[in-house]
């Protein structure tokens, strides 16, 4: 978590191929109520980005993961936006993982805790959307998998503090404007209850630093 008095920052890591796409207005409904909270958002458009996903043998950090590694480090929430592919993120998610989650993680940090302390602390948040519905999903074991496989392990496994999984179903082509006013606006139901969370965590800290000093 931020340990300054600065404005709590997000992270939001768009992984969808298509411009103005509802993972875009997501992606964007989130950047802007944080924003509204006065609080910093930056939304990472890995296709925009024309960010590589493929992890290469002896792969070390290049200029632009070590970029993205900084402004992890310097955020307070980490947001993946993402459609769910074959009951699973999109590859350029994995890679994103892979190569800048993974990016100074060590196979002999699994049975210690030096890859918890890589993101100890932090707020992990997902929003997700498929063009079926969730209890389709669960049906096939897709959504449990998703839930124990991919958000509790990079929790657990990199030390985020949490692991919120918020989910969109039945987004298709051609959906009726209604119903997706209706899903943005538990989007930024979401982002303010986020920014409230964050705000109440650095005015703790405010204080108790003051408190600190006075009795110093």
């Amino acid at each position: 978590m931020t340990t300054t008095t600065e404005a709590p920052r997000h992270m939001i890591v768009l992984g969808h191929p298509t411009p103005r796409s509802f993972n875009h207005q997501v992606a964007e409904t989130y950047q802007r109520v944080a924003r509204e909270c006065w609080q910093e958002a930056e939304v990472r458009d890995l296709y925009a980005l024309n960010f590589d996903p493929l992890l290469r043998p002896g792969e070390s950090p290049s200029p632009d993961i070590e970029a993205e590694l900084a402004m992890l480090q310097a955020c307070d929430v980490l947001v993946f936006v993402y459609p769910i592919w074959f009951g699973t993120p999109p590859a350029i998610i994995k890679g994103y993982v892979e190569r800048v989650l993974g990016a100074n993680f060590r196979p002999q940090y699994l049975k210690t805790e030096a890859a918890a302390a890589l993101f100890h602390g932090k707020r992990f948040l997902t929003l997700s959307s498929s063009a079926t519905s969730l209890p389709w999903l669960n049906e096939r074991g897709q959504w449990l998998s998703l839930r124990h496989a991919f958000d509790a392990y990079l929790a657990n496994l990199f030390g985020f503090r949490e692991a919120e999984h918020v989910h969109f179903e039945s987004v298709v082509e051609g959906t009726r404007e209604s119903y997706i006013a209706e899903l943005l606006g538990r989007v930024e139901q979401t982002a303010r209850f986020m920014c409230s969370e964050l705000a109440q965590e650095r005015n703790a800290r405010v204080t108790a630093r003051h408190l600190g000093w006075a009795n110093s």
